[in-house]
């Protein structure tokens, strides 16, 4: 087979797993369709658990009350189908891995699921709580704090997506380790750096006060210093290099003993 008819049949390949993963979001989107409503006032709840006796949400849009408990809709539904979506990722580049890389890969793309829906559920029952009690407290006098729909739904998308990433910062680090791009004891090193740097990204992708930004920067720092401790827990009990075939070192114990 020619180099140009492997890469069509990738191509190939590559379209049938998006449009499978296309379908299976779908196909949970329409599932969760008929309670729209209930997984809005699910996501609305901390907000409206923080507003005074009687507050509630406004929409300003014509349309509003009914594109934004679709837009929560699409995003259960494509976290739900995340794990298969990311099983097609998966199933497409592991033909081409080392087993090695396999057994590295795979458990990495598990933990960074499980860290992302962390990061989320951590943003839902911890920060937004926190920061819409704080809101609140805050409002001048004779001012009713009320917040459009729409605008209230992009403020959590984009705080749950800085929330998700962040969480992935030990996977970043055990990469970086392992790929021996970066050795553990720079990353000590760095600590002063990323401390800077944590509160930077918290001042860009939180709201404009000290609360929020610490809960974003703090759990930035200490799960940096868990991708550290981890990658030289990994260091210490990893097997022979990837590099060097398990039969290789078998030989030379035999020919020793």
């Amino acid at each position: 087979m020619s180099e140009s008819d492997t890469f069509l049949s990738h191509l190939i390949e590559l379209r049938h797993r998006l449009v499978r993963s296309l379908v299976v979001v779908l196909v949970f989107v329409l599932c969760l369709l008929p309670w729209s409503r209930e997984i809005y006032a699910i996501l609305a709840q901390p907000m409206l658990a923080a507003m005074p006796k009687g507050g509630q949400m406004i929409a300003t849009d014509v349309i509003g009350p009914f594109l934004v408990p679709l837009k929560v809709t699409l995003l259960v539904g494509f976290v739900a189908a995340l794990p298969y979506v990311l099983y097609q990722a998966w199933a497409f580049v592991a033909p081409g891995l080392y087993a090695h890389e396999k057994s590295l890969v795979l458990p990495l793309v598990i933990t960074s699921f499980l860290l992302f829906l962390l990061g989320m559920a951590f943003a839902y029952f911890f920060v937004f709580p926190v920061i819409f009690k704080f809101m609140s407290s805050v409002a001048p006098e004779g001012v009713a704090w009320m917040t459009d729909i729409d605008k209230y739904f992009s403020f959590v998308l984009s705080t749950f997506i800085a929330f998700g990433v962040t969480f992935e910062v030990p996977v970043v680090v055990i990469v970086l380790v392992r790929a021996k791009l970066v050795s553990i004891e720079k990353l000590k090193e760095a600590r002063p750096y990323v401390v800077v740097g944590a509160f930077v990204v918290a001042a860009i992708f939180t709201p404009p006060d000290v609360i929020s930004q610490f809960l974003l920067a703090v759990p930035l720092c200490l799960l940096y210093e868990l991708g550290i401790f981890v990658s030289g827990f990994l260091g210490v009990h990893s097997g022979p290099e990837p590099g060097v075939p398990a039969e290789a070192g078998q030989e030379g114990s035999d020919s020793n003993s």
